[in-house]
């Protein structure tokens, strides 16, 4: 078994030598096993499937629409900007659409490639634009860093190895896409919840970023939060067995990351 456990890392090692991408602003090194030309097209199918589907019930016209497709594509447009700016044009292949779905839960996602989703039931918790605006900016995080391809690449590698990165290059998403769904001893699943967590910080910092690149004050992120916690009624599970950051230590870590977001805040809305 250590032999075993030897020979995976070094695997993994290797190839993470000649598949790792850069994430914009944090510049952290990632394992990239899969890319967007993969991930994107499946996304864009499982959108249109979605929102095609007799139980969605988008929500197209009206005020809380409007809100979601303006606040979007204003960190849409500062995004493109700032990439443009630092040297990732080219290297993003974005079809932004935001939509409002019905729905009491309370939640909100970005699926690669720009695909976002906001559930009605997360408006009473955001309630100004600037909650909105640090809603949408978090989950557009993730699809800028790359999380659900790189996640996708962790698990191939931990799966296969070498023999899982010939799946992934030979275009087959689909092979891909049930390693990610597929499920883990109880040590591989703890290992992956911590590293989701790694993540959603990732996300908290380039979302604090994002909606201050399109003038919002990352100070309402905290309020958002804030509000966001009190919606736990039912309580938590313990940090180190979710895949989200328990409420304290996101808001005491967003808290934190307000200097370095306020760098890029010029007011406005």
């Amino acid at each position: 078994m250590k032999n075993l456990k030897l020979t995976l890392a070094a695997a993994i090692a290797a190839v993470g030598l000649y598949a790792c991408s850069t994430v914009p602003l944090t510049g952290r090194s990632q394992l990239s096993l899969v890319g967007d030309d993969q991930v994107n097209p499946a996304a864009a199918a499982s959108y249109r499937q979605l929102l095609s589907d007799p139980k969605t019930k988008v929500i197209a016209s009206g005020t809380d629409a409007q809100r979601v497709k303006r606040i979007g594509n204003q960190l849409a447009t500062a995004i493109e900007q700032y990439l443009q700016q630092n040297g990732y044009a080219g290297k993003y292949q974005f079809a932004w659409e935001f939509n409002l779905i019905q729905s009491p839960e309370v939640n909100a996602w970005c699926m690669p490639g720009g695909k976002v989703a906001v559930y009605s039931g997360i408006l009473p918790v955001t309630q100004t634009d600037a909650g909105l605006a640090t809603v949408m900016g978090h989950e557009i995080g993730h699809a800028i860093a790359r999380h659900s391809a790189e996640r996708m690449s962790q698990q191939l590698a931990l799966q296969a190895g070498g023999a899982a990165v010939g799946v992934a290059s030979n275009g087959q998403s689909s092979a891909a896409q049930n390693i990610i769904s597929s499920l883990y001893g109880v040590g591989g699943q703890l290992a992956l919840l911590k590293y989701s967590r790694a993540q959603e910080s990732e996300a908290d910092r380039l979302g604090l970023t994002f909606m201050a690149m399109a003038g919002y004050d990352p100070h309402q992120a905290v309020y958002f939060w804030q509000r966001m916690a009190a919606q736990n009624k039912g309580g938590t599970p313990p940090e180190f067995l979710s895949t989200h950051p328990s409420d304290a230590t996101r808001i005491a870590n967003i808290q934190s990351l307000i200097p370095e977001a306020m760098k890029y805040y010029k007011g406005g809305r």
